[in-house]
């Protein structure tokens, strides 16, 4: 991708002005460490509040009489039985039931809700979403907002001295506080969190009035990286692709059992016989010995040398004290504490298969 092609951010002035190192993701110049560096930034999140700027990715309104029939057939979802503010993370699937992209599916009324979607396949979401729109009745509306995030553990104070009331707002729920915001509670960290899609105006106020506060602090996409791969959460293009289906990525509890037996979603019928035989490798968490991290791409291997997986997203946890990864390995292996090796350059670093998360969850959920 070109430099002009390159995106930016709507407050990548308050970026450079805090020092941000800049780097390429998704197509977009995203900051990706500021001054205090990651291991700072990663721990500051866990221990007080994140502010990130997550403007890459896109909130679309969908709405009218076929919404709820529209994203049944693009998601393995029961769009009709969440509740009024529920938020569902969810799928689009093509037909071979592979990960076209991960999304969170909040209700906003009878027939209005929002989805939000990556950055690297808005476009790709966009006109998926506009294709099958042309068989119901639908509205599908891609939202200009700038979309914070705010995690960790003071997250709801700060955003509370900042004028913003969050008590009544649990995890997996999202509304609608002013007039053209959305504000939903998840946490990509495994913290507990709030995410803020508003107009540029708006956001420049909030995020003076949220940095006053010693508390809160920017952090870039190298740390949030590594807080959610502590978290066990995965990145779509590493962790979840086209080729990749829900079974296979041990995220089969996002969609509900009739959903699984009757929907007649996009890739139903695959995904039914998927799990029917049961899916030939499964991701898992992956803990290296020693102090190297061990990267994505890396292959993995047996102990007699036979191909086992690969490596799909890694690094070091900070949190966590040592290499944290995610991969997939062959459906046999899959169990906790069977050991493996990753082809590291030529060298073989022993890895062990290990339950997720590799920090445990902190989410509000009542």
């Amino acid at each position: 991708m070109t430099g002009e092609d390159t995106r930016h951010l709507p407050l990548e002035d308050l970026h450079q002005a805090a020092g941000a190192r800049f780097g390429a993701f998704a197509g977009w110049s995203m900051p990706l460490t500021y001054p205090a560096g990651v291991m700072k930034e990663h721990l500051h999140t866990r221990e007080h509040a994140g502010l990130f700027d997550i403007s890459h990715m896109k909130l679309f309104d969908v709405s009218g009489p076929g919404a709820v029939a529209l994203l049944n057939r693009a998601c393995p979802l029961d769009a009709g039985a969440l509740e009024i503010s529920q938020s569902k993370y969810t799928f689009f699937l093509n037909e071979a039931a592979g990960i076209i992209d991960d999304l969170i599916v909040t209700r906003l009324g009878g027939d209005r809700f929002m989805v939000v979607a990556n950055a690297g396949n808005a476009a790709e979401d966009e006109k998926h979403l506009r294709a099958l729109a042309a068989d119901f009745e639908v509205a599908v509306e891609p939202l200009d907002r700038v979309f914070l995030a705010i995690q960790g553990p003071d997250a709801w104070a700060a955003l509370s001295r900042a004028g913003i009331e969050t008590g009544s707002l649990l995890f997996m729920h999202g509304v609608e506080p002013r007039q053209n915001w959305f504000m939903s509670r998840s946490g990509y960290t495994g913290e507990d969190g709030f995410e803020i899609g508003l107009p540029e105006a708006d956001a420049r106020v909030l995020v003076a009035k949220l940095l006053e506060d010693e508390r809160v602090q920017w952090i870039g996409l190298a740390a949030r990286d590594s807080l959610r791969l502590e978290a066990g959460l995965c990145l779509h293009g590493q962790d979840l692709t086209p080729e990749i289906d829900p079974a296979s990525a041990a995220l089969m509890w996002a969609i509900p059992k009739e959903v699984r037996a009757s929907g007649h979603f996009i890739g139903a019928d695959a995904l039914r016989s998927i799990l029917e035989r049961g899916p030939a490798q499964k991701r898992v968490g992956l803990k290296p010995d020693g102090r190297q991290p061990v990267r994505a791409g890396a292959a993995l291997i047996d102990g007699d040398g036979n191909p086992a997986g690969h490596v799909a997203s890694g690094g070091f946890g900070p949190s966590a004290g040592h290499p944290v990864a995610m991969g997939y390995v062959n459906a046999a292996l899959a169990k906790s504490g069977t050991k493996l090796f990753a082809d590291v350059r030529g060298t073989r670093i022993p890895i062990n298969v290990s339950s997720l998360p590799f920090t445990p969850h902190r989410y509000r959920k009542g």
